[in-house]
């Protein structure tokens, strides 16, 4: 079974510092068509910005974006997976807790993030090639049918 870390998309990561204004963090997810941004103090991390955050924080709330630091407005309550997780257990952590992003960490420091989207392409893949295999057992021709005919 695939770990996070056979998974993982090296050199797509994006984040923000905590210091930086929603407007910033906004465009760098537009710019790259993505949903969500990690949010650093320094190189920690320290919480996620998503577009759910942009509705429900800040445009519901009437904040400025051009003046509302990403700090004052993130998801701070992180649930993270371990480069070393196998992917079945990240999407029922991610199911279990209703998001769509999972950012991977290993020995505290932030490696990748992946969609639930990342995790169930392997899950198919995973499973056609079972449903394959198992095919092959099944109908496969035994040595002694074979020689006789």
């Amino acid at each position: 079974m695939k770990k996070l870390r056979e998974i993982m998309r090296h050199g797509f990561l994006f984040w923000v510092q905590r210091s930086a204004m929603v407007a910033e963090a906004v465009h760098a997810m537009a710019a790259n068509n993505i949903g969500i941004v990690c949010v650093l103090d320094g190189d920690k991390l320290v919480g996620v910005f998503s577009e759910r955050d942009v509705v429900r924080r800040v445009v519901d709330r009437g904040l400025d974006p051009a003046r509302t630091p990403v700090a004052d407005v993130m998801t701070t309550e992180l649930v993270v997976g371990d480069a070393e997780e196998d992917y079945q257990s990240a999407i029922r952590k991610m199911d279990q807790a209703n998001i769509r992003h999972l950012p991977v960490v290993s020995g505290g420091g932030l490696l990748s993030m992946l969609s639930i989207r990342d995790l169930l392409r392997v899950d198919m893949q995973e499973k056609r090639e079972e449903i394959q295999y198992l095919k092959e057992y099944l109908y496969q021709v035994p040595p002694d049918i074979a020689r006789r005919g």
